[in-house]
């Protein structure tokens, strides 16, 4: 289970609960979130999305425990297309 709880308008913390339960916190910028989704959702459903996009990847414990939205895209170079692809 992934929960997004908004710290500010660009900062989040989520919760995966899993075998072992983790704890992240995501930087997300205005210009990313429009690059990716063009306003159509809120910024708490792109970040759920980016996570259950790693988390197909890899497991919670092997997620950074703190990063900005775009280093997915360095481990991940599909990433952009695919979230994309999942928000549409």
């Amino acid at each position: 289970m992934i929960t997004v709880n908004t710290i500010d308008s660009t900062r989040f913390e989520v919760i995966v609960e899993g075998q072992t339960t983790t704890t992240h916190r995501v930087t997300l910028t205005h210009l990313y979130y429009q690059k990716l989704t063009d306003n159509r959702i809120p910024p708490e459903m792109l970040v759920e999305k980016s996570f259950e996009f790693l988390l197909d990847r890899e497991s919670n414990t092997s997620i950074l425990p703190r990063f900005d939205l775009p280093i997915i895209e360095r481990y991940f170079p599909e990433y952009e297309e695919t979230i994309k692809k999942m928000l549409k």
